[in-house]
């Protein structure tokens, strides 16, 4: 089990959310039918659940399928997002919350598995969020790699179709790592708005 400090990633999410002016909230991401303002507010959502999750804080915030409702933000979510992802950071600091079994999403899963999702959803979802903003976009590298590699495991398992977010769109193998990820979560690297 590798524990990864998700603090550089949710930072970087945090300053991507800080730059998007009112005028991009109603911006197309990569995200089908997803305009900016529901991916903060998915963001925003993932964020306290999976928080929950690594404190094993289990109820209605690890219950709510995410796909249930795209939620949107609220007239504070400037302040509460940033507030949010600190929080997560923080809880998933804990070496326990990658151990033992958790829930999120209304699904069971281990520990390390929840770690590598929210991984994932800060990578993957950062990237959404850079391009339908204009925003250059580096992720840290611990969390990118974590992402690529639940991401790779998600592709290859046929219990789950193939990618997690969508057809995995194929990227060549000398590409940089994020593109890779990005194509697997059934993104084309090359989105633009």
């Amino acid at each position: 089990m590798t524990v990864v400090d998700l603090g550089p990633q949710t930072r970087i999410v945090a300053r991507l959310a800080g730059a998007v002016t009112d005028a991009q909230l109603t911006a197309p991401t990569p995200c089908q039918d997803c305009a900016v303002r529901r991916l903060l507010g998915h963001l925003l959502m993932l964020s306290v659940a999976f928080r929950d999750a690594a404190r094993k804080d289990l109820g209605p915030t690890t219950d709510t399928d995410p796909d249930a409702a795209v939620p949107d933000i609220g007239p504070l979510w400037r302040e509460e997002l940033p507030a949010a992802l600190d929080e997560l950071a923080a809880a998933w600091r804990d070496p326990a919350a990658w151990t033992g079994d958790t829930r999120a999403g209304g699904v069971d899963l281990p520990g390390a598995v929840a770690g590598a999702v929210v991984a994932d959803e800060l990578v993957i979802h950062g990237w959404d969020l850079a391009r339908a903003t204009g925003q250059d976009y580096s992720p840290d590298p611990a969390a990118l790699e974590c992402a690529h590699g639940f991401l790779l495991a998600a592709a290859d398992d046929p219990d789950r179709g193939n990618g997690l977010f969508g057809p995995v769109v194929p990227v060549p193998a000398e590409a940089p790592l994020l593109d890779r990820a990005v194509g697997l979560s059934g993104r084309d690297p090359g989105w633009r708005p």
